[in-house]
């Protein structure tokens, strides 16, 4: 008896997605609930469980492939015998010397997930020399990541007679290849162009003098840690700042629909975050009302869970404000593009020591440049200045955020 593997429902408005991988071969044993294939959709990953006990029966549909809402994927025969003989039976043949894998390493033609694949191209690692500690000894990404950082150690050096073999011909680098974009991916180049095909989007910016906070940070960090049991970063300060300029800069937390101006009385702050497949906005929601430590902690849950690929729909829906911290990979200076249906996006840099002037002198300071870039339609050059200019006083003036000034 078989039973029919369907994909589930993906959160509200989503109606397909793309099958990123198969977690389990045909023949092989599942447990109820267990995750036999990946989807992804036009935000997040989503693992699809076995419905039953049994064993892989039929791959309705290929990697790539993309599946609708409650159609059938793949079929979960009854019974999990039926796969012990068929691995005893594969480990009692003699594999052909050609086809085994390098000691400790995995089978070439082990399934890689998108992501791990596209590490192991950009690092030049081989897949075969590293072992896999994900499930069924599959590559993980951090396999690949210890195995690239590790890799400059480990190389023998090549003896002089293969440094004076020669080199086969087409080896001279010069290869292209086409990689499918993700689901993800399709849908951020949309969205992207979308607000820049959309808005009249404009970029103000400004630089803000860090002495203040960083030193705020270094006297509370240790006590802050310890009773809250998160670190004390800068982000918890920026979310505070904007939230106090939203207060008198209503516009920059709104939004357009139709022939209407949306306000909203709450901050529901995305936070773009690098994740394997790239970049997303999570939402922290009511930030206006939070502690600096419910921000922190917030924010640390929400990175940890995209560097993961957890996050869930939920997670990823609403915001009426973003906050882009390019500073984190060095990022000098950017125009950040505005999250649609958002108007307003910060964008945050790097802190490096430069000279400016204070009290007629020459002084060194951490300063880091802020950019805004908003829509037009919305909010007035005035009023992106002065949200700026807030928010520049209050990171100077840390004070303000607790008297609200």
């Amino acid at each position: 008896m078989s039973t029919e593997v369907k994909v589930p429902t993906l959160g509200e408005s989503v109606t397909e997605a793309t099958i990123g991988e198969w977690l389990k071969k045909p023949g092989e044993a599942v447990a109820l609930d267990e995750p036999i294939a990946s989807l992804e959709t036009d935000k997040v990953a989503v693992e699809v469980p076995s419905p039953v006990a049994g064993v892989m029966g039929q791959q309705l549909a290929g990697v790539g492939d993309t599946v609708n809402v409650g159609a059938v994927i793949a079929t979960v025969e009854a019974g999990g015998a039926a796969a012990a003989p068929a691995a005893k039976a594969e480990a009692a043949a003699p594999a052909p010397a050609a086809a085994a894998p390098a000691e400790g390493g995995v089978d070439t033609v082990t399934t890689m997930s998108p992501a791990v694949r596209r590490l192991v191209l950009e690092h030049g690692v081989d897949p075969t020399k590293i072992h896999g500690t994900g499930k069924d000894g599959r590559l993980t990404k951090e396999d690949v990541l210890g195995a690239a950082s590790a890799a400059p150690a480990a190389e023998p050096t090549p003896a002089p007679a293969a440094a004076a073999a020669p080199v086969a011909s087409g080896a001279s680098g010069r290869q292209e290849e086409r990689v499918k974009m993700t689901r993800l991916r399709q849908t951020i180049a949309k969205r992207l162009k979308s607000a820049q095909d959309t808005a009249a989007m404009l970029t103000t910016f400004n630089d803000v003098d860090m002495s203040a906070v960083i030193a705020t940070r270094d006297r509370y960090r240790e006590s802050f840690e310890k009773k809250h049991g998160v670190r004390l970063g800068f982000m918890s300060f920026f979310t505070k700042a904007v939230a106090l300029a939203a207060h008198d800069i209503p516009a920059v937390n709104a939004r357009i629909e139709g022939d209407e101006i949306v306000y909203h009385n709450y901050l529901d702050v995305s936070v773009a975050v690098s994740a394997p497949n790239g970049l997303v906005v999570p939402v922290v929601r009511n930030a206006d009302s939070m502690s600096f430590a419910e921000i922190e902690k917030a924010i640390a849950d929400l990175g940890k869970r995209a560097k993961e690929g957890t996050l869930t729909m939920d997670d990823m829906t609403g915001g009426t404000f973003t906050i882009s911290n390019g500073g984190v990979f060095g990022g000098l200076m950017s125009t950040p593009i505005i999250n649609p249906p958002q108007s307003a996006v910060l964008g945050l840099h790097r802190i490096e020591d430069r000279p400016v002037v204070r009290n007629g002198e020459i002084v060194i300071r951490p300063m880091m440049y802020l950019a805004m870039s908003y829509d037009h339609r919305l909010i007035d050059g005035r009023e992106a200045v002065t949200f700026l200019k807030t928010i520049k006083e209050a990171i100077e003036d840390p004070t303000r955020l607790l008297i609200d000034l």
